[in-house]
Parts: C-alpha cells; structure tokens; sequence
C-alpha cells in the first residue's frame, strides 16, 4: 500500500468530518433557547419533533468535548459540549440520579430510562466534559453514573422489566458497550475493580456470545451462556460484533494482549462474510441463525452506524495487522458505504438504506440516529489512516 494512498484515505475522513458532518450538525441542531440538542432533523437539517432524547443529548455532548480535547481546543465546541451537559444536570435524571430516556425540548420528563444505556452514555458524556474542563462536578456525575451502570448489568430494565423470569438472558449490547466505556473512563475509575471488568468483558464477549463453531456472536444467551432456539436466541447483529472488535483491539492494546488483536480480526471477517448481501451489497442488519423469517422487520435494511462501525474495525485492524484478507474486506466496505450513504449536498450520512442501497427514510437524525456513530467512524478512521502514512513499516 502506497503512503500517497492511505494519506488520501485520511484526508477524505478528516475533511468529511470538519467540513461535512460537524457543520451539519453544529448548523441545526443547538437549542439555543433551552440548551442541549434537537435530533429529530430532516434531509436539509430542519428540525421535525423536539423531543430530546437522553442518550443521544448525552452522545452528542461526548462527541463535542472529544473534539475538542483529540483535536482542537475551539471555543465553539466546547460551548455545544457544555449544552448538552448542563442540560443534562438540569433536567436529566430522576429522583434516585438515573437518567431518563426521553424529556420535552424544556426539559419536562416524558419516559423513564427503561433500560441502562442511558446511564452508559451520561456517564461518557461528562467523563469526556471532565477531561476538557477539570469539572469536578462532571467528574462526580461520571463516576457515580459508571458505577450505576455497572451495578445495575444484572438487571439492566430494572422496575421496566417486563419478563417473568422463565427464560432468564444475557444481552451481548452490555458486555460490549461496558467495555468501551470502561476504556473510556479507565483513567477515573480505581485500577483493581477495573481490571475484573475488563477480564469478564472479554470473557463475556469471547466465551460466551462468539460460538466459534458456527462463527457468529449472539446478541442473547442464556445466563450460562448455553443457546437458546428462540427469535431472541438465535438473533444476529453484525454489526454488533464487529463494533465490538474495535473495543476489543483498543482494550487489547491497553492492557497488552496482541492475541486479542489477531482474535478480533478474525471474528470482523467472520462476521462480514456472514452478514454480507451477495445480491445488492452491504451488511444485513438483523439475521436469523437458522436461516428461518427473522422478527424483525427491518432486518434486511442497511444501516448508517453498522458499515461505518465496520469502517473503524477494518481500518484499525489494517493499522495494527497488516493483514491482506483485512484490507481486501476494508475495500468492499468502503466502496459500498461511499457510494450509498452520504448526502453530498446536505451533508451528513442517510440513516436508513433500503435493502437495493436507497434512502428508506430521508431523515438525518431522529430517535436513534444523532450525532454520534457519523462523526466517531470519521475521527477513528482518519487516525487509523494517518498512523498507517505515517508508519515506516507499510
């Protein structure tokens, strides 16, 4: 791979994020009469409900403060960070601190948190707002919500649980996005727990959801880890996984376990060649391991967040392999998720392809789509290809 290559690749990320997807959402999506965030924005940017949902005001404040703490120190997005902070300690969480899901652009709650993600992203949102401004505050909240969070795993819908208990699962979304933000925060919180957090996450994800036999990850088990033939059982997300190969590199290399890297890699492909359309391209969004009608109706969609976490996985696995059979696949991704997503005009990316590769609904941000996956698979990506131009070992 030729240095004048990969620097085009990182110069094509770095400029889609400052001057595509930042303005894009830095132009439309302030409150700038009540703080934090509109997220329901449609093709062009204007805004269609203002419903303020908790973890997508708390992801966008992350990315701001990450932006300015990894790139530039710019007064413009730390006071956008600072918006969705402070709306978030005004109004965000409820009388015992947890944070709701959804309130009114006001502030007034609308849904408690039904499950923990709230929680998780909070608690990333002012650990990154700590690093940028030595808060105290924010640090406090960012701890006190970690630990939240981690107690709460066993039981993660709390009083929103509405199972019996009879087929009793453990959901893969928890051990993986524990780990990440585990990384995230590794800095703030004590050294002895943390470490058993990061050995069960990697037991949980390795162990537990991955069946090497058939080569996929589960996003439900049973509480040993045994499979369960149900809808929920025998669910596959690709690109669940294969975001949790880029958390499992970056934990490999905190805590110095190349293996890992090498396992990581392995499972990415794994998982593309699973989840791969042979007839229009991209990754399906849900599978059923069976083969038989998966229950969810939009399994056959292309999602925005699946190819662009595929992205960071191919490109960082490349920079810290070198591997040929990564590359290759980093290529078909690229190609594909270039060709279907963005909105060169508008700016940003299209949510929600159809399964030919069109726009399914023209919005740029809504209740799951905000400010978030887009501009962190830029970030990622530009650094991966950078260090990769860089390197004297290409």
């Amino acid at each position: 791979m030729q240095k004048e290559e990969l620097r085009s690749f990182a110069d094509l990320y770095k400029h889609h994020l400052l001057d595509n997807v930042i303005p894009f959402w830095s132009d439309n999506s302030i409150d700038l009469e009540h703080g934090g965030y509109f997220t329901c924005l449609n093709k062009e940017g204007s805004v269609y409900d203002t419903d303020k949902f908790i973890w997508l005001q708390a992801r966008q404040a992350w990315t701001y403060a990450m932006l300015y703490n990894r790139i530039e120190q710019r007064k413009d997005w730390l006071e956008i960070a600072e918006s969705g902070i402070l709306f978030l300690k005004k109004y965000g969480r409820d009388e015992n601190g947890q944070f709701y899901f959804s309130l009114t652009k006001e502030g007034k709650p609308l849904v408690h948190s039904y499950n923990i993600y709230s929680d998780c992203f909070a608690a990333l949102a002012f650990g990154e707002h700590y690093k940028a401004t030595n808060n105290a505050e924010s640090k406090e909240i960012a701890i006190s919500t970690y630990n939240q969070f981690i107690n709460r795993r066993e039981n993660p819908k709390g009083r929103f649980e509405k199972s019996t208990g009879n087929r009793p699962m453990k959901s893969f979304g928890l051990s993986m996005m524990t780990a990440y933000l585990s990384v995230e925060l590794g800095d703030l919180i004590d050294g002895d727990h943390l470490s058993e957090i990061y050995e069960d996450c990697v037991h949980q994800i390795l162990n537990v959801h991955y069946h090497p036999e058939e080569k996929v990850i589960y996003e439900n088990v049973g509480i040993n880890g045994e499979y369960l033939d149900t809808y929920e059982g025998r669910l596959i997300n690709p690109g669940h996984g294969i975001e949790a190969m880029w958390f499992l590199m970056d934990l490999a290399i905190k805590l110095n376990r190349p293996e890992w890297i090498e396992k990581a890699s392995d499972i990415c492909i794994e998982l593309l060649e699973y989840g791969w359309d042979s007839v229009y391209g991209g990754i399906f969004y849900f599978l059923d391991s069976k083969k038989v009608p998966v229950q969810q109706l939009e399994w056959d969609q292309k999602l925005w967040w699946v190819h662009q976490e595929a992205l960071i996985a191919l490109s960082k696995s490349y920079l810290l392999t070198g591997r040929k059979d990564v590359w290759n696949w980093y290529q078909k991704v690229h190609d594909y998720a270039w060709k279907h997503f963005p909105d060169h005009e508008n700016g940003e990316w299209f949510g929600y392809l159809n399964r030919q590769g069109k726009p399914h609904l023209s919005l740029k941000g809504g209740k799951w789509k905000g400010c978030f996956h887009t501009p962190r698979a830029m970030y990622e990506c530009w650094q991966n290809f950078d260090r990769l131009a860089k390197s004297n070992e290409i």
